[in-house]
């Protein structure tokens, strides 16, 4: 890696691309050199660190990925992450993909894309969520055979702007509860008179209110006692900072599939 690692910006003028480059541009390791948005956007030609309030960076708003760029950075839509990703499967550079709401087939291509050039992908960002991700599946695994049986049901809150529910750091944690517990079923919400709740079931209820940056709560109900791994991000700059943990780490790094469990050495 160059002493300098040159970052683009996917969706640079959304919330999170902006926290995005103004972190890096505060990190002497990291130079942000490119920015990226839809050919639709109206924010084509700005530069990018004005957006952000840092100062002008010589990073103007591009539809297109230009030359001398190290590693791009993901924080846009699913359609702007399919773009992106095309590009960089063409031209071998790494992606770290933060855009979360993937349907199966855009992550099919994700993964197809990662066999011509380094993909780093996950639902999360945050040191802080995946650090709870490792006590989720510690917790499931020790619960998992108790005598009176474990009711699990996944909590979010986010700002009213987002625009999948439930979030996919949401439905990583289901996938990990289930991964060592074996729920097979996934309900999204209760109405109505649904009956004596089953224990192969895990409930996710998605809140959406105010510019909450993103709240997670795994409930595990016993008979008698309840635990909780509860994680609440107070800032974006958060997941920024762990997205440039993941462009330097995966700038180094040979085609394939990468996740933040690498990057933070989880």
């Amino acid at each position: 890696m160059a002493d300098v690692l040159r970052i683009g910006v996917n969706g640079a003028a959304g919330r999170m691309g902006q926290r995005v480059v103004a972190l890096a541009s505060a990190d002497k390791n990291l130079k942000v050199v490119a920015a990226y948005e839809s050919a639709s956007s109206t924010k084509l030609g700005q530069d990018a660190g004005e957006l952000a309030g840092v100062g002008k960076l010589g990073a103007p708003v591009s539809a297109e990925i230009g030359e001398h760029v190290d590693v791009v950075i993901d924080f846009s839509t699913p359609e702007g992450c399919m773009t992106v990703l095309a590009q960089c499967a063409s031209r071998g550079i790494p992606l770290v993909v933060a855009t979360t709401g993937l349907t199966p087939q855009q992550k099919q291509r994700v993964e197809e894309a990662a066999q011509t050039t380094p993909i780093l992908m996950a639902p999360s960002m945050s040191l802080a969520v995946n650090i709870a991700m490792k006590l989720v599946a510690d917790a499931g695994r020790a619960l998992r055979d108790h005598s009176t049986g474990v009711d699990v049901e996944i909590i979010e809150r986010h700002h009213r702007y987002k625009e999948d529910a439930p979030s996919g750091t949401a439905l990583k944690f289901g996938e990990i509860v289930a991964g060592v517990m074996g729920q097979e079923r996934h309900v999204h919400g209760r109405e109505g008179r649904t009956g004596q709740r089953p224990q192969n079931e895990i409930g996710y209820h998605a809140l959406r209110v105010g510019d909450n940056v993103g709240e997670h709560t795994i409930v595990f109900g016993l008979l008698g006692e309840t635990l909780e791994v509860a994680v609440r991000g107070q800032s974006r700059d958060s997941y920024a900072a762990g997205a440039l943990t993941a462009a330097k780490f995966l700038a180094t790094r040979q085609p394939g599939m990468y996740s933040m469990v690498d990057a933070l050495g989880l």
